[in-house]
């Protein structure tokens, strides 16, 4: 391909990646090294027949000539990351003081905002992830499987999770939980505790998530191992099939190989999923159990006092610990490659 030609082909994608990707990038940087100007308050003399007295007035002529004198804010540098809202160093170091187990240590950590919401974060991940990946795979092996009649209405139901908003199937799942919805009325005649609510109770707030983490987006991972089925070499496999292999044989040592590729592929972009996890939290009014840090961007957003740069300091870490996670596996789909 000619120099010219693939410039013309590479830059609508390039600009979209400065317009939306690089540009928000580089604003949430500089949003997180400012603060917001503090207002200008000025002492007012009221007198009157009774007498005079003091009342304090925020002066909104000085209070605007300051901000259009410095429209970013005022110069904070990494104050705003070590905070007690996100790194928390000075609290961090306080309760870090030799004398207690790392249990007593790790539940004064997750009192802090930003680890609380980490804890959760990387445990909805790490957990979803690779049951994502296992039920997407058996889903896609047994449809494969099934007879050429019933596979178009299986592929249909299996991906009806993945059809359904984020925000509704969350919904669904939250009222059905409830101690009036089917799974909730299911749960307490199992344990025979009228009083048990799963929104009342963390551990069971946590795995109804993880639950609906795994229900809607395990379409994904079938759809995509389903489609890889299909190109598993049919010869192979009957060469296997005469050599005596069993069928969990075949699976193990054809087609799970075969398939490792797009199992790094759905993994990268489940890890970048997960990560972000919001909807959820949101849905089943989650916040006072679980809380992640997409959950956090959105709480300093919100308000009629948004702390803007509290929300792109959380950003900025957001965006480094997803660039934390994916290096291993970026470096690993770099050696597959290289070795092409």
């Amino acid at each position: 391909m000619k120099h010219k030609t693939f410039f013309w082909f590479v830059l609508p994608s390039t600009l979209a990646m400065l317009l939306f990707i690089f540009l928000p990038l580089i604003s949430i940087i500089v949003q997180s090294l400012y603060v917001a100007h503090d207002q200008v308050i000025v002492s007012v003399e009221n007198c009157g027949p009774f007498g005079c007295t003091q009342s304090t007035m925020v002066d909104q002529e000085a209070t605007e000539a300051l901000k259009s004198g410095h429209p970013f804010g005022q110069f904070a540098g990494a104050d705003i990351f070590l905070d007690r809202g996100h790194l928390a160093v000075a609290e961090v170091g306080q309760a870090w003081d030799g004398s207690q187990t790392w249990r007593e240590f790790g539940a004064q950590m997750l009192n802090l905002p930003f680890y609380k919401a980490m804890s959760f974060t990387l445990t909805f991940t790490f957990v979803v992830t690779p049951l994502v990946i296992l039920f997407g795979f058996a889903i896609a092996v047994a449809v494969n499987s099934a007879v050429k009649v019933v596979r178009g209405p299986l592929i249909f139901f299996s991906l009806l999770p993945m059809m359904i908003t984020p925000l509704v199937g969350a919904l669904i799942l939250f009222w059905m939980v409830d101690a009036r919805g089917i799974v909730g009325t299911a749960l307490i005649s199992l344990s025979g505790d009228p009083s048990l609510s799963v929104k009342a109770s963390t551990p069971l707030m946590w795995i109804m998530l993880i639950v609906y983490g795994v229900w809607h987006s395990a379409p994904f991972a079938f759809i995509v191992y389903y489609a890889g089925l299909q190109t598993v070499n049919s010869d192979t496999l009957e060469a296997a099939q005469i050599d005596g292999a069993s069928r969990a044989q075949r699976i193990r040592y054809v087609v799970v190989p075969h398939l490792l590729p797009l199992t790094t592929f759905i993994a990268l972009m489940q890890l970048m999923d997960n990560f972000r996890v919001f909807e959820p939290i949101v849905s089943f009014a989650a916040s006072a159990h679980a809380t992640s840090l997409s959950w956090a961007i959105y709480n300093d957003l919100g308000g009629e006092t948004r702390q803007l740069s509290s929300a792109a300091a959380t950003s900025v870490l957001t965006v480094v610990c997803i660039i934390i996670l994916l290096t291993p596996v970026l470096i690993r789909t770099w050696r597959d490659f290289g070795r092409k």
